[in-house]
């Protein structure tokens, strides 16, 4: 039988589910080292695609982890040390065939952010806390997956995401404005306190670097938009004209190199260049602890974790499910981690996954981690014979790749659909975003947070209640309001959509009182929960409260449908023996009838 493609990677599955279903310590260290499990399995046909790839992604993430390190105020050697180790690591934890490890937009931000705050940009204080915040938020990822606790990152809502993405993506390309025009700025409280800097600078342009800048701005976006569907129509194949179309960044760094270094443009136009980069592989680096710094680095570095993180689950979850493949959220963590631990002891930076590099990765043939590899050694040959050409590299060139780059961050359309489905979820959004801007980075981020948690409470502790009766010959209850039903005068039945907490108890208390209070006739009053997932301990006592104010008026409550593990906490509770397992019923309808309301 002849195997196409997706079939050769179904194979390679169905031997790794068949091998980590054996017994025993080997099956577990498949587990952890999923290297174990793609590379015996690895098919010769499979090399074409993760040599062109790694090819591709090694020449684009050299000039990309440049411009990377520049944003986080680092010197551009780094931004290279920071993807060459983690890209190796990663081949061996990581579960994603195709993600690439390096650093990115958004973690280069914070770093660069938190470096601002504490050491002179580009230092070697810089450098050293770069390397201590890789270590920890390594350490922390590798703990935190270990655990399994991949979970925490749900704090971390879609719209408080979407608004701090679309946030950073201005703060991004702010941060570059000084490198593109040429000139110096102080640092600012917050970020958009740099325009006032920016314009009160305007005189002191450097015209040819801005020039150079824009053009290169221009150069990568007709790049990436326009001349690869005009190759298709010329004729070229899909695939070589996608690499072409994301080759931009790679042509304006040569382009701009070359004429800095014909024309001399660093000396006669005093445009500001990368400089000396040492040549050779990533030194060994050791972090050092400083308590002081550890506390004032204290709030970036848990945004670098969940961030980190999330950014990187994403991507991968978002490519395996192309083809159908299984992403290990936990192992990922995992994964991470040791490729930021990598990154501490080589010289580099924090690190996450990259979507940009890895949809290169994706799109050019990639069909293991083995392209991974590949782009490692086109980086370590850069490093080794190419640094010297790195010297007239323009910074602005630099800052015109990541500004072309973070074009695409914004997210408009999580907001239109917040603004049509939920006014709520906008809100949070919006809160984000502004408080990104206008107050910073991280407090932007952690006020972006704890009005998402606001919001929810404030939403679940306005839950919608009911009224509900049976729908003509059938046992299904209803709302009043939206359908017709059958009622009983002597009996009201009730549907509450949601937990019931300390922030929904007072609501449970009003609505059941005040139904009683309005129905003289009442006797009976159900209490469906269906829709409840959990009872807490403060509802617990106001549900006893009510229940005992209501026996003083003549009405007796009733509860149905309540769900398995609730019913088990209840009976631990005593509430069960206390309120009467005959006034708790497996259905509305067994209620009613029982209540002689059918």
């Amino acid at each position: 039988m002849a195997h196409t493609p997706a079939s050769h990677r179904d194979d390679a599955l169905t031997v790794e589910a068949r091998s980590d279903a054996q017994p025993g310590g080997w099956a577990r260290l498949r587990r952890y080292l999923p290297i174990l499990r793609w590379l015996p399995a690895y098919r010769r046909e499979h090399l074409p695609g993760d040599f062109i790839a790694g090819m591709v992604l090694g020449v684009m993430a050299v000039p990309q982890s440049m411009a990377y390190a520049l944003l986080a105020n680092l010197p551009p050697q780094v931004g290279l040390y920071a993807t060459l180790a983690p890209l190796l690591v990663y081949a061996v934890f990581g579960t994603s065939r195709t993600l690439s490890i390096g650093p990115v937009a958004l973690v280069s931000l914070l770093t660069g952010t938190m470096i601002a705050q504490l050491a002179p940009p580009q230092s070697a204080q810089a450098m050293q806390l770069a390397l201590l915040a890789a270590l920890v938020v390594g350490v922390a990822q590798v703990a935190l997956g270990a655990m399994r606790m991949g979970f925490v990152v749900n704090f971390l809502s879609h719209p408080v995401l979407s608004g701090f993405t679309s946030a950073a993506a201005v703060v991004i390309a702010l941060s570059q404005v000084k490198n593109l025009f040429g000139i110096e700025l102080p640092g600012s409280a917050s970020p958009l306190a740099d325009l006032g800097h920016v314009i009160a600078r305007l005189p002191e342009t450097n015209w040819v670097s801005l020039g150079m800048g824009v053009a290169a701005i221009v150069v990568i976006i007709f790049f990436h938009r326009r001349l690869g569907r005009a190759l298709v129509h010329l004729g070229v194949s899909e695939f070589v004209a996608a690499q072409v179309a994301r080759s931009g960044g790679l042509v304006v760094v040569l382009i701009g190199t070359l004429l800095t270094w014909l024309l001399r443009l660093d000396q006669t136009a005093q445009l500001r260049t990368v400089g000396h980069v040492p040549a050779g592989l990533p030194p060994f680096t050791m972090p050092v602890f400083d308590p002081s710094s550890l506390g004032a680095m204290a709030p970036v570095l848990v945004m670098l974790v969940v961030i980190g993180y999330v950014e990187s689950v994403s991507i991968a979850k978002s490519f395996a499910s192309r083809r159908r493949e299984k992403i290990d959220a936990d192992q990922e963590l995992i994964a991470l981690g040791m490729a930021d631990v990598a990154a501490s002891f080589t010289g580099g930076s924090p690190v996450s996954g990259s979507f940009s590099r890895s949809a290169v990765n994706f799109a050019s043939g990639a069909a293991t981690q083995l392209s991974s590899v590949f782009a490692a050694a086109v980086i370590a040959v850069a490093l080794i014979f190419f640094t010297p050409m790195f010297y007239f590299l323009p910074e602005t060139v630099l800052a015109a790749s990541i500004v072309a780059a973070v074009l695409n961050l914004p997210d408009f359309e999580t907001a239109r659909q917040a603004w049509r489905y939920s006014k709520a979820d906008l809100l949070t959004l919006v809160i984000t975003l502004v408080g990104v801007l206008f107050v910073g980075v991280e407090s932007g981020l952690l006020i972006g947070v704890a009005s998402s948690l606001a919001v929810h409470l404030w939403v679940t502790s306005r839950p919608h209640v009911t009224i509900i009766g049976r729908v003509e010959d059938t046992e299904t209850y209803k709302s009043v309001k939206r359908h017709k039903v059958k009622t009983c005068p002597h009996v009201t039945a009730l549907r509450i959509d949601e937990s019931l907490y300390f922030a929904t108890a007072k609501v449970l208390e009003d609505t059941l009182i005040g139904v009683a209070v309005d129905n003289p006739a009442l006797k009976y009053i159900v209490l469906d929960c269906s829709a409840v997932n959990r009872i807490d301990l403060s509802a617990l006592t106001t549900l006893e409260t009510v229940d005992n104010e209501l026996r003083t008026m003549g009405v007796t409550l009733v509860l149905s449908a309540v769900k398995g593990p609730i019913h088990d906490s209840l009976l631990r509770a005593g509430f069960v023996a206390r309120f009467g397992q005959d006034r708790i019923y497996l259905s509305t309808h067994e209620a009613m009838k029982a209540l002689e309301c059918t």
